[in-house]
């Protein structure tokens, strides 16, 4: 069943359990979380990054994955991800988004309560919740690493743009580790108890599992997964025999890779038999 980013995360944040959020990219991705997920009777977060929807694939992706969440007998969620402004947002609303993420974490405090306020008011009209990130979450190949999530900044940010999700950052980064982060676990705390909304964690290929839990256990409600959802499915894809022709066949295996990892998340996040 599709619902709301808000709706699918108060729970979460209550029961002390995150919920996945995918990135996907075609139709064997949404397949193998859709099955993870009703499965493990889960909910799930299908996300896709911006990017998708500037070069316009977004648009071909958006009806697959309404249509997955419509017919899942468990709660999902179709979430715009680092929505890079108004063009990227109203493209994700018009193809049938319910949540949305605007990164303005680049810009400094004023502009990015600003600006992430002028989006939260936009998706407001149509009924729409909005994720903000304050703190910017790089990438693994940044030369240095952005300051940690300011804990008044992040009361003032909540307070300003009536966000009702978090991404905070806490020592994540997207893309591959070189060497497993250190996760700021107090400091998600106490934002967490000061701003008093769910807290999102980006950049969740490759944390360690205890550093997962510690991070739910201090206020994450939402954690995100990309890179690893990519390389399951193109681990697997490389290892598929090239006699097989049809593409249809060819993809099974891939699906099941997704499938599995999903499931391995979801568990590792305590969403599993939530619904």
């Amino acid at each position: 069943m599709l619902i709301g980013l808000k709706e699918i995360l108060e729970p979460a944040k209550e029961g002390k359990y995150a919920v996945p959020a995918f990135n996907v990219y075609n139709m064997e991705t949404v397949m193998g979380i859709a099955q993870a997920a009703e499965e493990l009777r889960a909910p799930v977060i299908f996300q896709v990054y911006s990017r998708l929807f500037e070069q316009g694939k977004g648009e071909y992706l958006s009806p697959l994955i309404l249509e997955t969440a419509k017919k899942l007998s468990v709660p999902a969620a179709f979430h715009l991800d680092h929505g890079s402004g108004e063009a990227a947002v109203l493209r994700a609303l018009r193809n049938g988004a319910s949540g949305i993420m605007i990164d303005a974490s680049l810009k400094p405090l004023e502009g990015n309560i600003a600006e992430t306020g002028r989006i939260v008011s936009l998706c407001g009209e149509v009924g729409v919740d909005v994720e903000g990130e304050l703190g910017h979450v790089g990438s693994t190949g940044d030369e240095s690493q952005s300051p940690f999530t300011e804990v008044a900044e992040a009361k003032r940010f909540v307070e300003e743009t009536g966000v009702c999700a978090l991404a905070v950052m806490i020592g994540t980064a997207h893309g591959k580790y070189k060497k497993a982060p250190k996760l700021q676990i107090e400091r998600a705390r106490e934002i967490s108890q000061a701003v008093g909304i769910p807290l999102v964690l980006h950049g969740g290929s490759g944390v360690p599992d205890d550093q997962v839990r510690a991070a739910i256990g201090a206020g994450v409600a939402k954690v995100n997964f990309g890179t690893d959802v990519c390389c399951s499915f193109l681990d697997s894809v490389f290892e598929v025999s090239r006699q097989v022709i049809a593409l249809d066949l060819f993809m099974n295996e891939p699906i099941q890779a997704v499938k599995r990892f999903a499931m391995e998340k979801i568990r590792l996040l305590g969403a599993d038999g939530h619904v």
